[in-house]
């Protein structure tokens, strides 16, 4: 037996069609039949024929690459985004390569630069990235788009995010329908934080409890969230209900009110926002603010690959809706408990 790799012309001739064709269904063309589709990838199985990818990059001058920097890779909310993103990319025969913004960061690299030397055909920005220069570096040399975050961007930047403000409005209508008043925000940063915070905050005005507005910054990890849970959840004014500004803070909110000895959702609710698997953790039941991440992985790889077909054009921004995802974390506020006063 021969120890010779297949080649596209062997792929050719098992499927009885031409190498051009061979070559339209291997760069993912629409001008192929289903027939033909299949009979060339089934060839191609069959001989174990592998596209050299290195040859098929220099003949089209692309990589057939997208280079995806997240803020955070810890944060679980980014893995519903990446896994709609991934659907896309590759059924458009595109590979994703990874870069966690907060490691390259503490190591000291430059943030797109790993990208630009790989020679990328685009670049997707997952989440806030504290530096927005990085942003510009990249966007001056490669089609990028932005998903889940709401920063300012360049020129010819696309991007994707939820609809934090409407989010933050449903949930905080939620708690107040259920009769809380004492309602508290552990606050994110950056516009997304802001946009939440501004829901959270209008929405309590309008119902005439401006004067209850309690926010309280927090780092949106776990240990931000028990720490700044605590600060609230000690006076003597203590609040009935804490909106989150995302899931993770929210867990730590829930260990906040155990250590305290405040039942939830009898003394205290807490609701989340992302609806991460966490949040379903049985264990957790966690009411919390779906703004849809796997859809919004997805418009943001159309969103590339129309970039990649036609990279004119002013950038644009495209809204997932949010829904409230009730679940056991929340209910009715508890009754004042009573004054007794002496005769």
């Amino acid at each position: 037996m021969s120890s010779r790799a297949p080649t596209i012309r062997d792929v050719a001739e098992h499927a009885g069609v031409s190498k051009s064709l061979v070559s339209l269904v291997l760069r993912g063309s629409d001008q192929v039949s289903r027939e033909k589709r299949e009979a060339v990838l089934r060839a191609a199985r069959e001989l174990g024929y592998r596209p050299n990818a290195a040859a098929r990059s220099l003949s089209e001058r692309r990589t057939r690459t997208v280079g995806v920097l997240v803020n955070d890779l810890r944060n679980p909310w980014y893995a519903e985004l990446l896994d709609g993103l991934n659907s896309v990319l590759h059924t458009a025969g595109l590979r994703m390569l990874l870069a966690d913004a907060r490691l390259n960061r503490r190591a000291g690299h430059d943030l797109p630069g790993p990208f630009l030397d790989l020679g990328v055909d685009g670049v997707i920005v997952v989440g806030t990235l504290p530096d927005p220069a990085a942003l510009d570096a990249v966007a001056a040399h490669l089609p990028s788009v932005v998903a889940g975050a709401r920063e300012p961007v360049p020129d010819g930047v696309d991007v994707v995010a939820g609809d934090d403000e409407r989010g933050a409005r449903l949930v905080t209508e939620h708690l107040i329908g259920l009769g809380h008043r004492r309602i508290a925000h552990l606050a994110g940063y950056g516009a997304v934080g802001a946009l939440r915070r501004r829901g959270y905050e209008t929405t309590m005005g309008e119902h005439g409890l401006t004067g209850e507005v309690r926010v309280e910054p927090c780092d949106l990890t776990e240990e931000g969230g028990h720490r700044a849970a605590v600060r609230l959840l000690a006076r003597p004014d203590r609040p009935t209900a804490v909106l989150a500004a995302n899931d993770i803070a929210a867990v730590g909110a829930l260990s906040a009110a155990a250590d305290l000895g405040l039942t939830v959702p009898g003394d205290v609710s807490v609701t989340g926002y992302d609806n991460t698997g966490v949040a379903r953790l049985r264990h957790l039941w966690l009411t919390t603010v779906d703004h849809a991440g796997h859809e919004m992985g997805r418009l943001a790889a159309r969103c590339l690959l129309d970039r990649l077909a036609d990279a004119g054009g002013a950038g644009g921004l495209r809204l997932t809706e949010p829904t409230l995802q009730v679940r056991g974390t929340t209910g009715p506020a508890a009754p004042p408990r009573p004054h007794w006063v002496r005769g």
